[in-house]
């Protein structure tokens, strides 16, 4: 099997995933997982697709992202995971997409207003 690259992304962040076939090592920008992401939280995110497809150790993952923070970066890896996955075998996009890992999640912060403190909020209102 040959490096399959696919791009994820959300909100800001940006990931760029390196699947081949492995052992089952992840690094995130030239660290290790555990490293880069040390709550157990982000950590389950990124490994998702492997759970869900039973695949744990069969792959190497190189990643590189970057904008946005680290839950963003996390979901973005995980979105590019699960489009590479579905490239490895079509057989796991039945499993991956009822659980909503290849959805792109759409949404982005609101921009800020001129006039306005933030993009809802207003400088208060003074009526006399």
């Amino acid at each position: 099997m040959e490096i399959v690259h696919k791009i994820g992304r959300r909100k800001t962040a940006v990931a760029r995933v390196y699947l081949s076939q492995g052992n089952g090592t992840i690094t995130i920008n030239n660290k290790d997982l555990n490293v880069y992401f040390p709550t157990a939280t982000l950590q389950y995110k990124v490994k998702q697709p492997f759970t869900l497809t039973d695949t744990t150790d069969n792959y190497d993952v190189k990643v590189n992202v970057y904008g946005g923070g680290i839950t963003g970066q996390a979901e973005a890896i995980r979105l590019a995971i699960s489009r590479a996955m579905c490239e490895v075998d079509i057989e796991n996009r039945a499993t991956l997409k009822p659980e909503g890992l290849l959805t792109r999640d759409p949404r982005m912060v609101e921009r800020k207003k001129f006039g306005q403190k933030k993009a809802r909020k207003k400088f208060q209102f003074s009526k006399r």
